[in-house]
């Protein structure tokens, strides 16, 4: 008998030695490619009106502004370039430099304040009561119109001369007289306007103590600590991203008052900044610059100065959130 010869099975696949990579893809249907092109077509319509306001409206008048800041151009007649003549002039200016002063006090005394006020009125309402909700809406409300003319109009005529401030003080025996003829004190009746309107970081400060847990207060008390201990290793680390976004946006929105200081400071006119420039703020000067003087270079060249240091005080405050900032995994 013969014996039986054996044939092992053919090996499927290639048959060269060389490294395989990886499963190979099949090349993409055409029907999906289509579809796909069509989906990114349609995605781009939507957003066209986004994208045109954008370059007209957003980056269009940045990159003209950045180019007049370098010019001497009143609005009427063509633009010539002088180089850094405009800062130059910026810099010597004593107008100019008041403005910084005054801005600087306003963000430095206005914005703690304000917030303070806001962080104390959220830890009222954070607790149960009746007519919660009525109470929130009635210290947000003052958010929502506080930015308008119509009341920056009110709060003058409340500082002026003989009007309900100055009668207050008189009954309390104090003869100051109204606050917005006063080159002194014009300037605390922006910070009393900017702390009345708390209502916004009031609503986010109050969103972040409803996330606080309450077993942390219940282990407190069982430790015997007061209430102010716990505000200070309880309350304030855990809410301290959200009091850092407050500090953040409060203290560019300080940088950026203009409304409610050329309002109360007497609008168009010889003191269009305030009587002896007391409520010249930077923005409100740069107004005067372009607008009342025609010099939109010199402007435009203070607006990027502005941006600049707005940019570098928003970096210095991200830097010190790595210090005093707890975030709920532990970090910082």
């Amino acid at each position: 008998m013969g014996s039986a010869v054996t044939h092992a099975p053919a090996l499927e696949g290639p048959t060269d030695s060389g490294p395989r990579h990886g499963p190979v893809k099949s090349p993409r249907p055409a029907g999906a490619k289509r579809l796909s092109r069509r989906e990114n077509l349609a995605g781009y319509l939507f957003m066209s009106p986004w994208i045109a306001g954008f370059l007209l409206l957003t980056a269009g008048p940045m990159a003209a502004s950045l180019y007049f800041a370098f010019t001497d151009y009143n609005l009427f007649d063509a633009p010539r370039w002088i180089g850094l003549d405009n800062f130059s002039e910026m810099f010597g200016d004593p107008r100019w430099r008041h403005s910084v002063r005054i801005t600087l006090w306003y963000v430095v005394v206005g914005t703690p304040i304000k917030l303070i006020a806001a962080l104390g009125v959220a830890l009222l309402l954070a607790q149960k009561r009746r007519g919660q909700a009525f109470y929130r809406a009635a210290f947000y409300a003052p958010s929502l119109i506080g930015a308008s003319v119509s009341v920056a109009i009110v709060w003058k005529a409340i500082f002026s001369d003989d009007a309900v401030v100055d009668r207050t003080q008189r009954f309390f025996g104090i003869d100051a007289g109204g606050w917005t003829g006063d080159p002194e004190l014009i300037i605390y009746s922006l910070v009393a306007l900017t702390v009345w309107q708390f209502g916004a970081p009031m609503v986010i400060f109050l969103a972040g103590l409803k996330q606080v847990p309450r077993e942390l207060y219940e282990a407190a008390d069982v430790d015997g600590a007061g209430k102010l201990r716990q505000f200070w290793n309880i309350t304030l680390p855990m809410i301290s991203p959200v009091l850092f976004f407050n500090v953040l946006l409060e203290t560019i929105h300080s940088f950026q008052i203009f409304s409610s200081a050329y309002i109360v400071g007497g609008g168009a006119g010889g003191n269009a900044c305030g009587p002896a420039d007391g409520t010249m703020v930077y923005t409100c000067y740069l107004y005067v610059q372009g607008f009342e003087n025609s010099r939109m270079g010199l402007a435009s060249a203070m607006a990027w100065m502005l941006l600049v240091a707005v940019a570098l005080v928003t970096a210095v405050l991200f830097w010190s959130q790595k210090r005093w900032v707890h975030y709920e995994e532990g970090g910082r």
